[in-house]
């Protein structure tokens, strides 16, 4: 197996460190337009907390039955600073291993990570859309609120956005560079043995 070339290394180191920004940055947002609200609600969803118009959502949501959203309600935000801090230490490894194999388990793990919060937010959002308080003061047969997964969606008088932040965005740039490091060094090897 034959060792990364030195400007792999240092993309790939970077990739790492780039995610650093996780625990400083917002890593997903959901905002929420009406009428009444023309300047928007917001929220922002971070490694560890949420932030933004949480009491007014939650003011607007309980008059449809939709569950107040607390921190606590995520266990997620107990171990998704791990997670990340062990994606970013592989991502620091694979620079050191300097073989082939490393990028690709390396660009597996941000994959995988990215697929399962996206899974993870698309059960969280079914249930907070779905399972709501049938004693509620507004109803609508037939209607559930589930907020969209990524993009937009008209929920009663409110159009709802949801898709990444900041901090989503470097992920996503880091998975970028490691896939892009890994078809530069398929693409100098296969010239090397052509010629």
């Amino acid at each position: 197996m034959k060792n990364l070339k030195p400007i792999s290394r240092i993309a790939i180191a970077l990739s790492a460190l780039l995610m650093v920004s996780a625990y400083f940055l917002p890593l997903w947002r959901i905002l929420m337009w009406a009428p009444q609200y023309p300047e928007w609600l917001g929220l922002k969803i971070w490694i560890n907390n949420i932030t933004g118009d949480l009491n007014t959502i939650n003011a607007l949501n309980h008059y449809i039955g939709m569950k107040h959203i607390k921190v606590e309600m995520f266990p997620e935000f107990n171990y998704l600073p791990y997670i990340v801090a062990g994606i970013i230490g592989f991502g620091l490894l694979a620079p050191i291993i300097n073989k082939r194999w490393s990028l690709f388990v390396y660009l597996g793990l941000l994959i995988a990570a990215g697929v399962g919060a996206i899974v993870d937010f698309y059960l969280w959002g079914y249930d907070y859309g779905h399972n709501l308080d049938p004693t509620a003061a507004i109803q609508v047969p037939g209607m559930s609120y589930q907020p969209p997964l990524i993009g937009t969606k008209q929920l009663l008088n409110f159009t709802a956005f949801s898709g990444p932040d900041v901090g989503g965005w470097v992920f996503i740039g880091s998975a970028i560079i490691v896939a892009m490091v890994i078809v530069f060094e398929i693409v100098i090897n296969r010239k090397k043995t052509t010629t």
